[in-house]
C-alpha cells in the first residue's frame, strides 16, 4: 500500500534551507561575492575619488620609486628592497609573511577579509652592469660595474603600495569586503621563483591577480601574448685535474666537456624551429690556464612557444650534455635554475582595465620629459618606428589600444609571471615611465626611472589598477567572467604542467657574489627623503642632463 507523505510548514522551511546551504557549498570560491553591486553613478564617484586620493600620495609614491632604484638589487639578493616595502606595508596594517616558498626576500603582505581575493605583484630585481645616473641621457653609471634597474623594476611596487592604499582607505569607510595581497617578483631577470609560490600554494585561494610592469605606454593585452616560456638549467662537469704542461694525459677536461657541450648544441639549432630562443654562458672555466680544469659549467635559457616545445628542448640538452661527458671521460649533473610557462592572459580582466585605463589617460610630459626622451633615442640610435609602425619621438602622447591575442609570433622574452597566469586569472598592467625605443636590459632604460616620467608614469597606472581592483570588489561579474574564461578557453585544452619538479629549491644562491662585491659602495648612495626632496637632488643632477650633442636637438612638442 502507498503512503502519502506531507511536510509541515518547520519541515518544508528546514528542507529549504539546507538545500540552499548545500548549492551554495557547491558554488566555487571565485564566484561568490560579499559585497552589494552599486549604482553607475556611485562607482565613477568612487573612481574619482580614488584618483584624487592617489593624486594626494604622489610624494610618497616619488619617494618609493627613487628609494628602490637607488638599492638596485639584483635577483636574490632584493634584501634592502624587501625590507622597505614591507616596512611601510606594515605600518599600513597589512600582515606580513616572509621568506614564502624557501626564498629569503619573497612575501606577501595582506589586509582585509573576505572574497574576493585579489593578488597584485610587480618585479623588484636589477639588472647586472646598469649602474646609471637618472636623468643623464648618456652612459654615466653612479657605481662603476654594479647593477642597477636597467629594467625598470623599481617602479612597479611603488604603483601597487600606491593603489592599495588609496584602495584600502575607500574598503573602509565604504564596509567593502575583499582581501588584498601584495607579493614580489623575486628574481625575475632569472625567471627563478613563480612557479615554486605556484607549487608551494600560495596562489590556491586568490580569485584573481593584477601585475604591473613598466612600459612606455599605458596598455594591458590578453590571449596569448606571443612570448615563450623557457627552462633555465646549469650543466656541471666533473673531471680530473692535472698539469696542463707536466702530464696532461692524466687530466680529464671539465672545460673540454662544456666546449663540447656547446659545439653539440650550436649544430642542433640547424634542426630546430624557428620560434626556438637560446643562449648561454660558461659560469664556471676552470681556474687556470696550466691546470686541467677538473671542474666547469655552462648555464642555459633553452626557450619556446609551447610546453612540449620546451621539454623536448630540455630534454635534447641532457642528451648533448651526456654526450659531452662521454667524449670527454666526465660526469655530468644539471640543475633547473628558473622556469617559465608561455604567457596567456585573462580578457574580461583586461577589458574592465582597459576601460579604466581611457578614463585616466596618458601623463602630461614636460618639455624636460620629453628633451631626455628624444636625447636618450638619439644616444642609443633607437629606430625610428616601433613593430607596429608608429613613429618613435620622445614620449607616447597616444594612449595605446588593447592588444588582443597574438595570431603569429616568431617568439621572443620570457616572463614566468605566465605559471601564475595558467593558475589564477591574471593580467599585467603596463604603465609608461620608460621610453620607447631603447634596447632593454641596459642602462639607457635605467635613465627615466627615477626621474619625473617614471613618477608620473606610476601615478597613472596606480589608478588605472585601483580603478579595476575596485571593479572586480562591487561587480561580481567581472571574477565570474574571468574564470569562465580562464575554464572554457584559456585551459580548455592545455593544463598546466610545472617546469620544475618536487624536488627542485630555488636557486637563491644566484647574485651573492656580486652583490657582496658592490653593495657596500652602493650603498653610499642610497635615497635619503629625509634630507632630499628627490633622487636628482641628491646626486646634484639638472633635469635633464644631455650631452653636447644632444642640446638643442631634442626639442619638440609635448602633449
Amino acid at each position: 500500500m502507498k503512503k502519502s507523505f506531507t511536510l509541515s510548514n518547520w519541515h518544508r522551511t528546514l528542507l529549504i534551507g539546507i538545500t540552499f546551504l548545500c548549492a551554495s557549498w557547491l558554488v566555487p570560491a571565485p564566484l561568490v561575492a560579499q559585497n552589494k553591486k552599486v549604482s553607475p553613478a556611485k562607482l565613477e564617484a568612487m573612481k574619482k575619488e580614488l584618483a584624487t586620493e592617489i593624486d594626494k600620495q604622489q610624494k610618497l609614491t616619488q619617494e618609493m620609486v627613487d628609494m628602490i632604484f637607488s638599492f638596485g638589487e639584483l635577483g636574490f639578493q632584493e634584501e634592502e628592497t624587501s625590507r622597505y616595502l614591507t616596512g611601510i606595508l606594515e605600518q599600513n596594517g597589512f600582515t606580513i609573511e616572509k621568506g614564502i616558498a624557501g626564498v629569503p626576500t619573497a612575501w606577501t603582505a595582506k589586509w582585509g577579509s573576505g572574497k574576493p581575493v585579489i593578488a597584485i605583484g610587480s618585479d623588484i630585481d636589477g639588472i647586472p652592469k646598469a649602474s646609471q645616473k637618472p636623468g643623464v641621457a648618456y652612459h654615466d653609471p653612479i657605481v662603476e660595474g654594479a647593477p642597477g634597474h636597467g629594467e625598470g623594476h623599481n617602479a612597479g611596487q611603488a604603483l601597487n603600495v600606491t593603489a592599495v592604499l588609496a584602495l584600502k582607505k575607500l574598503m573602509e569607510r565604504e564596509e567593502l569586503s575583499g582581501t588584498l595581497v601584495l607579493w614580489p617578483g623575486v628574481a625575475e631577470e632569472l625567471v627563478a621563483t613563480k612557479a615554486y609560490f605556484i607549487r608551494e600554494g600560495y596562489f590556491k585561494d586568490i580569485d584573481a591577480c593584477i601585475f604591473t610592469h613598466v612600459a612606455n605606454n599605458l596598455s594591458v593585452s590578453y590571449g596569448d601574448s606571443g612570448n615563450n616560456g623557457l627552462v633555465s638549467v646549469e650543466f656541471t662537469f666533473d673531471g680530473q685535474a692535472a698539469h696542463g704542461a707536466g702530464a696532461p694525459w692524466r687530466g680529464k677536461s671539465a672545460l673540454d666537456a662544456v666546449e663540447l657541450m656547446n659545439i653539440g648544441w650550436n649544430y642542433h639549432r640547424e634542426h630546430m624551429e624557428p620560434t626556438q630562443r637560446s643562449h648561454y654562458v660558461v659560469t664556471d672555466g676552470g681556474d687556470q690556464p696550466n691546470v686541467v680544469p677538473s671542474k666547469a659549467a655552462v648555464w642555459y635559457f633553452l626557450r619556446e612557444r609551447t610546453y612540449p616545445k620546451i621539454k623536448t628542448m630540455y630534454d635534447d640538452a641532457i642528451k648533448i650534455a651526456e654526450g659531452a661527458a662521454l667524449m670527454t671521460g666526465t660526469t655530468m649533473n644539471y640543475r633547473v635554475l628558473g622556469s617559465a610557462w608561455p604567457g596567456h592572459f585573462n580578457q574580461p580582466i583586461a577589458e574592465a582595465m582597459y576601460e579604466n585605463m581611457k578614463k585616466v589617460g596618458l601623463p602630461k610630459w614636460s618639455d624636460e620629459d620629453q628633451a631626455l626622451a628624444r636625447a636618450v633615442q638619439k644616444e642609443v640610435n633607437a629606430p625610428k618606428t616601433d613593430r607596429d609602425n608608429n613613429p618613435i619621438d620622445g614620449l607616447a602622447i597616444k594612449l595605446d589600444s588593447i592588444e588582443p591575442p597574438v595570431k603569429f609570433s616568431m617568439g621572443g622574452g620570457s616572463d614566468d609571471i605566465a605559471d601564475i597566469a595558467w593558475n589564477v586569472p591574471t593580467v599585467v598592467l603596463r604603465f609608461p615611465s620608460n621610453i620607447p625605443g631603447l634596447p632593454g636590459h641596459h642602462w639607457a632604460n635605467a635613465i627615466s626611472m627615477a626621474t619625473p616620467i617614471a613618477h608620473k608614469g606610476v601615478t597613472a597606472g596606480a589608478k588605472a589598477e585601483a580603478m579595476t581592483i575596485l571593479d572586480m570588489l562591487v561587480k561580481p561579474e567581472v571574477v565570474k567572467e574571468a574564470w569562465a574564461y580562464f575554464n572554457n578557453v584559456q585551459t580548455k585544452d592545455i593544463k598546466y604542467t610545472p617546469l620544475i619538479s618536487e624536488t627542485d629549491t630555488p636557486a637563491i644562491h644566484l647574485n651573492e657574489k656580486i652583490m657582496s662585491e658592490y653593495r657596500p659602495e652602493m650603498k653610499k648612495y642610497y635615497y635619503n627623503p629625509a634630507k632630499y626632496k628627490t633622487y636628482l637632488e641628491q646626486l646634484g643632477i639638472q633635469y635633464p642632463t644631455l650631452s653636447d650633442e644632444s642640446k638643442g636637438k631634442a626639442q619638440g612638442a609635448t602633449n
